[in-house]
């Protein structure tokens, strides 16, 4: 018979793994998305269309994934990732909101780009969960 434990870490573990296959689908997509029309498909505007909607349909998968993944978690857990969200929200609007007028008064010679708000919002909220587990051990 399975411990109440056991059955817990292997939701979590399955909640997880399945996150992680929706993420790599949707990193995937995203980059045939991004890179298809100018590498593979000559700038067609229909096949561009059709792969940013199943860019955006497996983005809606990933999405319900993680919730899935967060309600699975124990209430450590899910304070410990709610307050690296707060945290990754914050930096994301207060940082590219900065960055972005930094842009347009010609402080930076950097073009302000999606990207960097991305990689931004991700290293914050990697180091946010890894400093908040740190915390609560």
């Amino acid at each position: 018979m399975e411990t109440k434990t056991g059955k817990f870490n292997a939701k979590t573990y399955r909640n997880t793994r399945h996150l992680a296959y929706w993420t790599a689908a949707w990193v995937l997509t995203m980059a045939i998305a991004a890179f298809g029309p100018k590498l593979i498909w000559n700038l067609d505007t229909t096949v561009s269309a059709l792969f940013i909607g199943i860019n955006t349909l497996i983005g809606v998968g990933m999405i319900q994934a993680n919730r899935r993944y967060l309600n699975g978690l124990d209430e450590m857990q899910r304070k410990i990732s709610l307050e690296a969200m707060a945290i990754a929200l914050g930096v994301g609007v207060v940082g590219g909101l900065s960055y972005g007028m930094l842009d347009i008064a010609k402080v930076v010679s950097v073009h302000a780009e999606i990207s960097h708000l991305v990689i931004l919002i991700g290293v914050t909220y990697l180091v946010a969960i890894v400093v908040g587990n740190l915390r609560y051990k």
